[in-house]
């Protein structure tokens, strides 16, 4: 297995970021995140700046289709050029989101997957022989979403903690995630956060959305981090420790200054943790 290469805190690279970027790097990131379906077919000029980020810069690769609850074959031609792709890029870490989007076709969106256990000895044998072909532990990312599968017999926390047993992964936390479905679903995040497992967090995501009214909030990562998220990564760090934290912007995408603010939250927010727990075991 690949070992991730990451630590500190991350921007997902965007193409509309690559010329500031190029110019200076602001020395607060640390590392980027890309997604392979937007990169491995690229060439030309844009392969070149591409490959330029690469041998500078360490990347996480956090994919976008492989629908890992789908009831389709898993697309195994699929992963692997997308090992190739990691390989070539020295990418160590792959992580995929715990939901589906493909049934025959592709869906243009994530859905969720039925809390059952036929479901987790589903998903546990997929993301299995994921690890087989890339040849690298991969990460799955608890997801976001709007309305409960129609047949469920456990929880979310509980089907969560199933899979990462079964299939014996580690776990992409997306702190926005996670209090997006408190919101939408009435729960408390913080007693969702603690009955994580911990050990095998990898990886971690901050984000914006869309508040659409009191109870509903829409997963877009196109606004500034909200206080909520930032406080729940602070208990987050309380409870587990400092892990490498993206800031995800996928649309209404800023000039890169703004950005750069909040990455530079993230650093704040762990350099504070870093030395806490210093002095808890000083």
């Amino acid at each position: 297995m690949t070992t991730p290469n990451i630590t500190g805190a991350g921007l997902g690279l965007r193409r509309e970021l690559m010329l500031p970027l190029k110019a200076k790097t602001p020395s607060v990131i640390d590392f980027f995140e890309i997604s392979p379906e937007n990169w491995i077919d690229i060439g030309g000029k844009l392969a070149k700046e591409f490959r330029r980020f690469t041998e500078r810069f360490p990347f996480v690769a956090h994919g976008l289709s492989l629908s890992l609850g789908g009831p389709a074959p898993l697309d195994e031609a699929f992963l692997v050029r997308i090992k190739s792709f990691l390989d070539e890029h020295r990418i160590g870490l792959y992580t995929e989101h715990l939901s589906y989007c493909s049934d025959g076709a592709h869906l243009y969106d994530l859905l969720p997957i039925p809390f059952t256990e036929e479901a987790v000895h589903h998903v546990a044998a997929r993301i299995r022989r994921t690890q087989e072909i890339l040849e690298r532990r991969i990460a799955v990312e608890n997801a976001s979403y709007y309305v409960a599968a129609p047949i469920s017999e456990m929880d979310e926390l509980s089907f969560i903690r199933a899979v990462l047993e079964e299939a014996d992964c580690d776990l992409h936390l997306d702190v926005n995630n996670l209090y997006v479905n408190s919101v939408n679903h009435g729960y408390d995040p913080q007693r969702f956060l603690q009955g994580l497992p911990g050990e095998r967090i990898v990886y971690i995501h901050v984000a914006g959305h869309d508040r659409q009214g009191p109870d509903l909030i829409i997963d877009t990562h196109g606004q500034a981090v909200i206080d909520p998220v930032w406080d729940l990564l602070e208990t987050t760090y309380e409870i587990f420790g400092v892990f490498p934290t993206l800031l995800e912007r996928d649309f209404n995408i800023p000039a890169l200054e703004p950005l750069v603010h909040e990455v530079e939250r993230i650093a704040e927010t762990q350099r504070r943790w870093h030395f806490r727990q210093l002095r808890r075991t000083a």
